[in-house]
């Protein structure tokens, strides 16, 4: 099959991908149940990468992508017509034309694209675990303070109040003996108590292993303006889905920041986007590259997680794309769920080449023309094995094909291209400026100095004090200004406790006063606060 040029060469309904002696299409009816794009350094898995972003974008589908050595930034200027590009395009029946895509940079670092936020409860206990490296005991230790800060309106949104609530939970010898009344932490540290033991020890264990974060710059990645997720979700005035580059390459070089940060993001969609079912294509696709580093040392518990919420998004309209070199490198029940496949060459010069050799070609649907095993190690670059979904969703036969060129340019774009992206970026101002707001730093703080009163210890673990927290928190926190035109986290928090008070403390009850939606919320009041999956606050 023939085409006339690169954008009709998509349909509404598919992607063209590449040709061989069949067409390759990806159909977008199908492409939220998921993918792996795999093949050794420099056998064009970000060539293939960029053309299927370039296909969902022209489809109207938002793209998230992570862009480790900044060659996928491309796609936001015009493609160049060089010599091979035109080659191919000619060998294919295409008539290059070139294109370019809206694109948002995002960088954790805030250098070279928007900063990217999440508060430290948004994050939760099991990806801090997982970001910090605790061990058993250390991740139940983090487990307590954070039931301890939602139990106590203890808003957690940057290093500072983590650290602060750590020190408030772990036990104060010197005070041992001395009245409770003489000690404004002693409700904080008699609740932590109350769910184990909580050692001195353990406690400094984690703040050595915060410092460690920090050094790596991961505390740029904790604070307020929180990342609105559905940001991600725009299309531009033509009706493209914008495609979202994670600018990584300096966060690479903190491996498990990268992996936590985009297990986070995942996690997130997953809890707040509501049930699609079948959808003609996605709301948005998610390119996870390097993914080998999520699965590295994971612990059973975030595995049997991380393969829930890749089994369950799709649900959500949601494809998730892994990037990797070898298919050995995903865990089996995570493979199962990948259904569309692009395999570049292998290289099998050691027996775990030879392992990952086999086992690519064995998760293909066999074609008898092909030798399956041989043709990947005989792959030249920018051609690649593909089977995608079809039909009832059935993996078709594995062909050999050469992948379409890109419409926009392939390679990095120069800073100056990408200051004048990011000035006209449809988030421009959002997040570029931190905010400060008053939470669980400066609330522990002024019960220390004795500007705030303790909060009731009556029924430690069992309640919280939630009702003598109200009066605390309505003291040190309403009135708190920002000069920005937004309420802050601990205003927000305030305004919800003066309704719950307001309507509901004449009865007696205390309810889930939650997350606020539609706003950077970090933090949540009361007993029926609800955690997701991977331990984020649910924002319904």
């Amino acid at each position: 099959m023939t085409t006339s040029d690169n954008k009709s060469a998509d349909t509404d309904e598919k992607i063209f991908i590449g040709k061989g002696e069949e067409t390759a299409w990806l159909t977008l009816a199908l492409a939220n149940r998921h993918g792996l794009v795999t093949g050794a350094t420099g056998t064009g898995k970000t060539v293939s990468l960029q053309v299927m972003a370039e296909g969902f974008a022209r489809a109207g589908v938002p793209v998230f992508a992570a862009d480790i050595k900044g060659d996928l930034s491309g796609i936001s200027e015009v493609g160049e017509a060089k010599d091979f590009i035109l080659k191919r395009a000619k060998e294919m029946g295409l008539t290059f034309q070139p294109d370019q895509f809206s694109t948002v940079f995002w960088d954790v670092f805030g250098e070279q694209g928007h900063p990217v936020r999440a508060t430290v409860t948004e994050m939760g206990p099991l990806l801090l675990s997982r970001m910090l490296d605790l061990n058993d005991v250390q991740e139940g230790v983090l487990n307590v303070a954070f039931r301890v800060a939602d139990e106590n309106g203890l808003t957690l949104i940057d290093m500072k109040d983590l650290r602060a609530l750590l020190d408030a939970i772990a036990p104060d010898g010197s005070k041992k003996g001395a009245d409770d009344g003489d000690d404004p932490l002693a409700p904080i540290r008699k609740a932590a108590q109350s769910y184990g033991n909580v050692s001195k020890a353990t406690v400094g264990t984690i703040q050595r292993q915060l410092l460690v974060l920090e050094n790596q710059g991961g505390a740029k990645f904790f604070g307020e303006p929180a990342l609105t997720l559905k940001d991600f979700m725009r299309t531009d005035r033509d009706g493209r889905g914008m495609v979202n580059i994670l600018v990584a390459d300096k966060l690479m070089q903190s491996p498990r920041l990268y992996a936590t940060f985009l297990l986070w993001m995942l996690s997130e969609l997953f809890e707040e986007l509501p049930e699609a079912g079948d959808l003609p294509k996605p709301k948005l696709v998610f390119f996870f590259d390097e993914a080998h580093l999520l699965f590295t040392d994971a612990p059973k518990a975030l595995m049997d997680k991380i393969e829930q919420v890749v089994r369950l998004i799709r649900s959500k309209g949601v494809g998730v794309y892994f990037v990797t070199q070898n298919p050995i490198d995903v865990p089996d029940k995570v493979l199962a769920q990948l259904g569309n496949r692009v395999q570049h060459a292998l290289r099998a010069f050691t027996p775990r080449d030879q392992k990952a050799v086999a086992a690519a070609a064995q998760t293909f649907r066999p074609n008898p023309k092909l030798d399956t095993a041989r043709v990947i190690m005989e792959l030249a670059k920018g051609e690649a094995l593909v089977s995608f979904l079809e039909g009832g969703g059935t993996p078709s036969m594995v062909e050999r094909i050469m992948v379409r060129p890109p419409s926009a340019r392939i390679g990095p774009i120069t800073p100056e291209e990408r200051k004048a992206i990011m000035d006209a970026s449809p988030v421009k101002g959002k997040y570029d400026t931190a905010i400060d707001a008053e939470s669980a730093y400066e609330i522990i703080q002024k019960r220390l100095s004795g500007a705030a009163a303790p909060a009731d210890g009556a029924g430690g673990g069992e309640g919280g004090g939630i009702l003598g927290q109200i009066g605390s928190i309505a003291a040190t926190i309403f009135g708190t200004n920002v000069k920005r035109g937004r309420l802050s986290t601990g205003q927000v928090i305030a305004r919800n406790v003066t309704r719950s008070v307001t309507d509901k403390v004449i009865g007696g009850v205390v309810a889930d006063l939650g997350k606020s939606v539609g706003g950077s919320v970090g933090g949540s009041i009361g007993r029926a606060l609800v955690r997701g999956a991977l331990g984020g606050i649910l924002r319904r």
